[in-house]
C-alpha cells in the first residue's frame, strides 16, 4: 500500500492522539510508518465492542443499585479488568478481590484497601463507592 492509501477514517479516532500505525511504501519505493486514524470495518468492530461492553457495564450497575453487587463490580467491568489483572495493579489476593464483589464485603472494607482499589482505576475513594457519579 502507498503512503497516501493508508486509510484515515476520522470516526473513532480521529480526534484523539490515538492512532494506528501500518507500514507503507514512500514516492521512493522505501517502507516507512504512517499514522492512520482508523478504517471503516474496524471502527465498526470497534463500536460493536464498546456497546457490548457498555451494555454490560450498565447490567452490573443495576445490579450495584439494587444491592447484589458491589461497585468494584461495576468499576472492573469499565476498566476492563479480571479479578486476577486487578489483583497484580494492587497487590492484592485475587481470592480477596473475589470476596469484595459482595456488597458486604466490599462494605467492610478499609481506607487502605478502598485506596489501593481507587488508584489502580484512577479515580478517588468517593467515586469508587458511588459508581464515579450521582446514583
Amino acid at each position: 500500500m502507498k503512503t497516501e492509501d493508508v486509510p484515515q477514517d476520522n470516526k473513532y479516532l480521529g480526534s484523539t492522539t490515538i492512532r494506528d500505525l501500518y507500514y507503507a511504501v514512500d514516492d521512493s519505493g522505501q517502507y516507512v510508518p504512517v499514522a492512520s486514524t482508523g478504517w471503516e470495518p474496524q471502527n465498526e468492530a470497534l463500536r460493536i465492542t464498546w456497546d457490548a461492553i457498555g451494555e454490560e457495564a450498565e447490567a452490573i450497575r443495576q445490579e450495584v443499585l439494587a444491592g447484589r453487587k458491589s461497585p468494584l463490580a461495576y468499576h472492573m467491568e469499565i476498566h476492563l479488568m479480571t479479578p486476577a489483572l486487578l489483583a497484580s495493579y494492587t497487590g492484592l489476593n485475587r481470592k480477596d478481590i473475589k470476596r469484595h464483589l459482595s456488597p458486604a464485603a466490599f462494605a467492610a472494607l478499609d481506607d487502605y484497601v478502598l485506596g489501593r482499589y481507587a488508584e489502580a482505576f484512577g479515580i478517588d475513594v468517593n467515586e469508587l463507592k458511588s459508581l464515579g457519579h450521582e446514583d
